[in-house]
């Protein structure tokens, strides 16, 4: 859709794609959700942000329109237009009438997917659908005040409820069949947020990328959400499989300029050099280029004065 169209006329689009397909429903002022039916085998469940889809998405629709598209699985999005981490009865009343009509009885398969705050709240909604693979980047599990103290990201979620229903997503998660967790280990509070979820069926990959919605920035580029959910769906998703798929980001470029900015920022010429070539042995990138030529004029600098110490050792020796 247009990146022309207001907030209000987008939701309005995006209304009459459900009437069509399947339904949209209002879910207060702050909530709404789309459902397209399409194959039972295979039913999608993502959880954004309105501002996320309009910004990531090269088609302006929700992640689910092309992740299930080509597929011909159903899908179903739920979009909050607020930082609201769908702490809303209304969200979880929604999720009990799905529950109460037997909507997730109906798939083969149940697939569910978000990042940051999204993917805390497909954690906590993935309990809805036993069984589920449940895919997620850099979750959050509660804010509750008393657990993580230490994160101060979010001042003004201290004031919604973490304490009721389908409140802490790693309790959440126990009726899941597998999840995946994808962080950044060097994100103090992501790492902290993800070593809350534990089990044998929860799974967890480093990726280190630099700065918050980095990850799933690459995931979406790369037609990485797709490929993930694919295997999910066939069963064929591991953690072995996971993290060789998630090397194809070793060719994404805005990956490869983040990378070196953390190899320079350490002030590593060796690591910086061994790094460019690597990368230049792929693709001719003149930063690349540049960084090497630096850091190999680096390299014999030092060399050079190890050199000139060792000299002076031994006349003084």
């Amino acid at each position: 859709m247009s990146d022309d169209l207001s907030d209000a006329e987008w939701l309005k689009r995006l209304r009459g794609i459900g009437e069509k397909d399947g339904y949209f429903s209002t879910l207060g002022s702050d909530h709404a959700s789309i459902f397209v039916e399409r194959s039972h085998d295979v039913l999608f469940v993502a959880l954004e942000t309105l501002f996320g889809i309009r910004s990531v998405s090269d088609t302006g629709l929700p992640v689910a329109f092309d992740v299930c598209g080509q597929r011909g699985w159903s899908h179903l999005s739920l979009i909050t237009q607020e930082q609201t981490w769908f702490r809303d009865k209304r969200v979880w009343n929604y999720f009990d009438r799905l529950v109460d009509y037997g909507f997730f009885e109906d798939f083969d398969r149940v697939i569910f997917y978000g990042a940051g705050m999204c993917g805390y709240a497909a954690a906590a909604f993935s309990v809805v659908a036993p069984g589920a693979q449940v895919i997620l980047v850099s979750p959050q599990a509660t804010l509750k005040r008393d657990l993580t103290r230490w994160d101060s990201r979010f001042p003004t979620a201290r004031r919604l409820d973490f304490s009721t229903r389908y409140a802490y997503a790693p309790e959440m998660l126990e009726a899941a069949s597998q999840a995946f967790i994808i962080y950044d280990p060097d994100a103090t509070e992501d790492a902290r947020h993800a070593s809350l979820f534990q089990g044998d069926k929860i799974h967890h990959h480093r990726y280190r990328r630099g700065r918050a919605g980095a990850i799933e920035s690459d995931l979406r580029a790369l037609g990485l959400v797709s490929t993930l959910a694919e295997k999910a769906a066939n069963g064929l998703l591991t953690p072995a499989r996971l993290a060789d798929t998630l090397r194809l980001r070793k060719r994404h470029v805005p990956y490869l300029r983040a990378l070196l900015a953390r190899v320079l920022a350490e002030d590593r010429p060796a690591l910086t050099a061994m790094l460019c070539r690597a990368v230049l042995q792929d693709r001719p990138i003149p930063r690349f280029k540049h960084h090497l030529e630096v850091a190999e004029r680096r390299l014999a600098a030092l060399q050079g004065e190890e050199i000139d110490r060792q000299v002076e050792a031994q006349d003084t020796a």
